[in-house]
């Protein structure tokens, strides 16, 4: 179930109960276009500056590319978050800078196509891939940041078991605008929703 050091595409798939996470693949390349550009809209606010060929094949297998040679290094851990009854694909979530040594952490990162929002898909989706760092990357730290006003999102992050832990000014660089972020995190140790701790 887990290849997780393969000079191929990552094979691991993480099934819950409405959901499952998997890497992307060359195959996912329609449905991701689909999604994308049908909430263009909706995930523009929230992101980085998206560059002009954004919804091609092209930014596709470029992403494609970099998020398997991320994988193979131990960098970055990208997954695509898919509805189990039908596979279609709903939107992804990324483990990003791992850090090992003495800090054993990483970044998260997630986004959703517009007709899937709050439905509870993403919910599923973050406590599959704390599973995953912690149980099968053995981190201690996951880290994540919106921007303040994203109501949802710190929603989302504080009923997932992360701590709000301060305020970043000017942090990252959405949609053109360098804004401030609300930091979040949670330990391996933490109370998890449905999970011992």
């Amino acid at each position: 179930m887990f290849n997780l050091l393969s000079n191929n595409a990552p094979t691991v798939r993480l099934p819950g109960r409405k959901i499952y996470l998997r890497p992307p693949v060359r195959t996912d390349e329609k449905q991701w276009i689909a999604i994308r550009e049908e909430s263009r809209d909706f995930l523009e606010f929230w992101e980085p500056t998206w560059p002009s060929d954004a919804t091609t094949p092209a930014a596709f297998r470029r992403r494609l590319k970099k998020f398997t040679a991320d994988w193979r290094d131990g960098m970055t851990y990208a997954f695509l978050l898919f509805r189990r009854e039908d596979d279609a694909l709903l939107g992804g979530i990324t483990l990003s800078n791992v850090r090992r040594g003495v800090s054993q952490s990483a970044s998260m990162g997630y986004w959703m196509g517009k007709p899937h929002a709050r439905k509870g898909y993403m919910a599923e989706a973050i406590q599959l891939s704390l599973d995953f760092s912690f149980d099968t990357l053995g981190l201690h730290r996951i880290e994540a940041a919106c921007l303040p006003s994203n109501t949802p999102s710190r929603n989302l992050l504080l009923k997932s078991g992360f701590v709000q832990e301060g305020f970043a000014r000017r942090y990252l660089r959405i949609n053109g605008t360098w804004q401030d972020h609300v930091f979040f995190a949670i330990l391996r140790t933490d109370r998890r929703p449905g999970v011992g701790g």
